[in-house]
This record gives structure tokens, C-alpha cells and sequence, in this order.
């Protein structure tokens, strides 16, 4: 299955104009690295989509384990592409000023991986209670589910506030189930697993031993790194950094005093700039109904030969 062409890329055409009217120098490194790498990879995919997706045949049964690591950073198309980077975009602004770039890159890279992990056992595990070996060939590719556990991140750091799913009010700590149901509503040829697991790794995060474990993991490697004498610590956001140095902590990136991006989101959350972006898009699609939504995880399924 090839990429589906959509002429000069409208959509990626977008994504860099709504990059440089944040400014690049506004985008932290991480951040900026990362959309960096899923446009490089959009432009020049290091192989076709359905030798890059992710699936249980593919990994577990024929041993292709190197698709953990590419299905993340492929993309359908250009309008698969904007939407996961404008998200991205938006989170990584928010959470890497919040833990540092050092942890933000940890995080990523950690959820990363688990995405596809929990991905593929969810998708065994339909298979094998459902009796129903097609879920072993579904195929997944996108950044969305990686996305999904960030939003779980961001709302477990903010609290109390409200999102808008499909034009409703909804509390953010429900905010990530209400656009799981809602995404497949709209768009029932997404993975739901792929999200499903996503928000999981999350919650894996906030509420269960999963900091606690990459915590621990980042100890180990800055204690063997590090002088002799010191101690290596973690702040109430996870940034490690060794106390013989810093006791009170240094003025890293995510201690600098907080810049204005209201400047440049306009006070809008997330799902309104979104909004915004799709009503500016309407000239190059000439309308846009809910049939024609892009995926966010795209699932491409087909059966053997």
C-alpha cells in the first residue's frame, strides 16, 4: 500500500507555515527535533507504509521488531501528518518547558517503544479472546498514539480544566476517553487499539510504576556517569540532576522564568486551535466533511495471501 498523494501537500505545507509563525526559536529542542524527524520521514520514509506499520504478524510471528521503531515515525499522508505534528507541537511546548528537555526526550522515547508494545498485546490479545486471527494482521503507523499518552501527561499536570470533543465541554481527566470514542466515531478506520494503548502507557505513567521505574533507570546511568561524590536526585517533575551541584535545583530550561505563548496560541486550548487550523485549510480541501477527517493512527487491514 503507497502513500496517498494529495498533489503539493497542502497539509504539510501548513504544518511549516504554522511552525514559523510560532517561530522556531519559541519550539523547544526536543520538540523541534521531533517534528524535525516526522517530516524527514514523511518527505523520505525509509520504507513503504506496509513495511514500516506495526502488527503482531509482522513482530511476533516473522520477527520484524525494527517496526517498533519505525511505525511511529510514518505517516499516511500529509493531512495524517499535520494533525499529529500541530499536536505535537502544541504538547511539546507545554510539558518540555514543564520537565526539561533531558526528560521530555526520555519520556518520548520511552513512550515511544511501550505504545507499540501495549499495541501489540492489545491486538493479540483481541485476536486470541475473540477467536478472530484478523486482529494479528492489523496495522498501525502514526505518532497518535504516543500523542495519547502525552495528553494523559498534560491533563495529569493540569488539572481541573475542561477540553472541547466534537464542540462539548468535557473534564480533561476525561478528556483522552472522550476523544478515543469520539476519534472512531468520526473516523471509524483508526486504531482503536493503537490509541487505547497509548492512553494506558499514560496512565502507566501518572499513576503507575512506570516514573517510579524510569526514574530508577536514569539514576543508574547518571550515577555511573557522573563524579564521585555525588548523588543523583529527582525533582517533583522528574528532571534528574546530582545535588552536590545544584541542591536546590539550577536554572535549567524548565526553571526559566515562563514565556508568553498565549503570544502565540492566541489564550486558544489545543482543541480549538485545531479548529482554527481546519477552518484555514477549508481553501486548498474546498470543504471538509466528517468522512473526509484525516487519521490520526492510521490502521490498515488486509488479509493473507
Amino acid at each position: 500500500m503507497q502513500r496517498r498523494s494529495r498533489g503539493l501537500n497542502a497539509g504539510l505545507l501548513l504544518l511549516l507555515s504554522q511552525i514559523f509563525h510560532v517561530g522556531i526559536s519559541n519550539i523547544p529542542p526536543v520538540t523541534l527535533a521531533a517534528l524535525a524527524v516526522n517530516i524527514w520521514f514523511f518527505l523520505s520514509p525509509l520504507k513503504p507504509l506496509l513495511g514500516s506499520c506495526l502488527s503482531v504478524e509482522k513482530c511476533c510471528q516473522e520477527k520484524e521488531w525494527q517496526r517498533l521503531l519505525l511505525s511511529p515515525f510514518h505517516h499516511a499522508d500529509d493531512w495524517h501528518l499535520y494533525f499529529n505534528m500541530v499536536s505535537l507541537l502544541w504538547k511539546g511546548i507545554h510539558l518540555e518547558r514543564r520537565l526539561g528537555s533531558r526528560w521530555f526526550a526520555y519520556v518520548v522515547t520511552t513512550f515511544s517503544l511501550l505504545t507499540g508494545l501495549v499495541y501489540l498485546v492489545l491486538e493479540f490479545a483481541l485476536a486470541e479472546f475473540m477467536d478472530e486471527p484478523g486482529f494479528k494482521r492489523n496495522c498501525g503507523v502514526g505518532f497518535s498514539g504516543v500523542l495519547f499518552a502525552l495528553k494523559v501527561l498534560n491533563n495529569h499536570y493540569c488539572p481541573g480544566g475542561f477540553v472541547r470533543v466534537l464542540g462539548f465541554p468535557v473534564p480533561s481527566r476525561f478528556g483522552c476517553w472522550a476523544e478515543l470514542l469520539a476519534i472512531h466515531l468520526v473516523t471509524p478506520g483508526t486504531s482503536f487499539a493503537g490509541h487505547l494503548a497509548g492512553i494506558l502507557v499514560g496512565l502507566l505513567y501518572t499513576h503507575g510504576p512506570l516514573k517510579k521505574i524510569m526514574e530508577t533507570c536514569a539514576g543508574i546511568f547518571s550515577s555511573s556517569n557522573g563524579y564521585p561524590g555525588q548523588r543523583p536526585y529527582f525533582n517533583n517533575s522528574g528532571y534528574p540532576g546530582f545535588q552536590d551541584y545544584y541542591p536546590h535545583g539550577r536554572a535549567t530550561y524548565h526553571a526559566e522564568a515562563p514565556r508568553n505563548y498565549d503570544a502565540y496560541t492566541a489564550g486558544l486550548s489545543e482543541e480549538e486551535q485545531l479548529e482554527r487550523a481546519l477552518q484555514a485549510s477549508l481553501w486548498d480541501r474546498g470543504s471538509l466533511s466528517l468522512s473526509a477527517m484525516p487519521t490520526t493512527f492510521l490502521e490498515i487491514t488486509w488479509t493473507a495471501c
